[in-house]
């Protein structure tokens, strides 16, 4: 096997190599909707599926060599951080869930929010964590527990509910100085973040309030519909240092095991398992992430081929020979990046392997190098929170126990963001920097 090959090195630009992901969107979302069920294709035999097709179309390899290059891909080490991440949030979740800290934390929200704001209350939650944190991840693995108790005991629709959280997460991670994708967003386009939050904010605090104020009318009817029980405040430590750690801004894997350390000691403490209890919950909640391992894994593996097969270059070279003018330009920016978040599921990549094409093509056409910032960061974030295949998506379904496909109807906040953000860009808005 020649291990040169297996590099960063793509063949032609080809829109064939697209031909995976379109497997994949057929056999799961086509076919769900079809068939009016989200659970009658698994996703991970979707995704098998579609990476059998890639290693088989995969040209210039033998089969070992596509193997491994598929396998290089599910070892990137973005998807090696994830699985880490899904491996100590199933952890803590279960633990948390075993020892009452789930079901005294939504008691004590049920207990300060009235029942007319549990769902903006929530929502707005969710926006300052992850405005604070600077990631969607963090933030859901946090919330959607509790969101999904909050909606047990009020009658609330567990999708609607994980959906809400999902919009706040990505207010955050848009918006946030610590986010990856902002880092990554006014690097390649070679401005400061005070500047980009600036022209983001101008977009997306307006598609937030918009939402927040439609949440707070539809919590008007919203009434408990269990008695709620006292707050046990002992219980409420663990998530507490998980909010608290996270808003200092530590690691997403340090804010984790500090919270696994606490779930165990305030368990054992209430009695509410013994040390090897506490061992049970978390090998427990690890084992029920296995399902999203095997999905990243594979997802990782299939995008990888696409990319060495070049679709995503394909998709580059075809958008941008359509350029024209200014709007043009910023709507090939926001086409570039949202084609390779869904080539990529990873919107901080998506931003990177576009952002030196996006910032040739601001100069160009004259496009301040804030908006152009600005319009990678957002559209990555739309597209990052709608996909079914894309990490928050997936890690949200796999907490609440749903499909990815039962939770993207109820995703407001990133479709009203998306619509603001095109409206951006055709009425100029905002001047400053248009």
């Amino acid at each position: 096997m020649d291990l040169n090959k297996l590099t960063p090195i793509t063949n032609k630009p080809s829109g064939k190599a697209l031909g995976p992901l379109v497997v994949f969107l057929c056999l799961y979302l086509v076919t769900s909707i079809i068939v009016n069920d989200f659970y009658k294709v698994p996703i991970t035999v979707a995704f098998l599926v579609a990476s059998i097709y890639a290693v088989a179309t995969t040209k210039g390899l033998s089969l070992n060599e596509r193997i491994m290059q598929f396998s290089s891909g599910a070892a990137n080490k973005n998807i090696m951080l994830m699985i880490w991440i899904f491996i100590m949030a199933g952890a803590f979740a279960q633990s948390a869930k075993s020892m009452g800290a789930i079901d005294a934390t939504v008691n004590l929200a049920l207990h300060i929010l009235p029942d007319n704001l549990l769902l903006a209350g929530v929502f707005l939650a969710s926006c300052f964590i992850s405005l604070s944190i600077g990631t969607s991840v963090g933030t859901i693995v946090a919330l959607v527990p509790v969101a999904v108790g909050i909606a047990s005991k009020t009658g609330i629709e567990v999708p609607f509910m994980t959906a809400l959280v999902i919009g706040g997460a990505f207010f955050g991670d848009n918006l946030s100085f610590i986010s990856d994708t902002t880092i990554a967003a006014t690097r390649t386009q070679g401005c400061v973040m005070r500047d980009k939050f600036r022209a983001n904010s101008l977009i997306a605090v307006p598609a937030a309030l918009l939402v927040f104020i439609y949440y707070v009318i539809c919590g008007t009817d919203i009434t408990t519909s269990h008695e709620v029980a006292a707050i046990e405040w002992g219980k409420v430590i663990p998530y507490l240092i998980v909010l608290g750690t996270a808003i200092l801004g530590l690691h997403v894997m340090l804010v984790l095991l500090l919270g696994i350390l606490s779930t165990g000691i305030t368990g054992i403490i209430y009695g509410s398992f013994d040390f090897f209890g506490w061992f049970n919950a978390m090998g427990t909640g690890i084992i029920g992430m296995g399902e999203l391992i095997i999905i990243t894994l594979t997802a990782g593996g299939m995008l990888e081929l696409i990319r060495f097969n070049g679709g995503v270059d394909y998709i580059l070279h075809t958008l941008t020979q359509r350029v024209n003018g200014k709007r043009g330009g910023e709507f090939c920016i926001a086409a570039l990046v949202s084609l390779a978040n869904i080539c990529t599921a990873n919107n901080t990549i998506a931003i990177i392997t576009v952002g030196p094409l996006a910032s040739k093509i601001a100069e160009e056409f004259h496009i301040d190098k804030r908006k152009s910032a600005s319009i990678l960061d957002i559209f990555s974030c739309v597209i990052q929170g709608t996909i079914p295949y894309g990490a928050q998506m997936l890690i949200a379904a796999e907490l609440s126990g749903l499909s990815p496909l039962n939770i993207i109807g109820y995703l407001y906040y990133p479709a009203v963001l998306g619509i603001f953000a095109i409206l951006s860009i055709v009425f100029r808005y905002p001047r400053k920097y248009s």
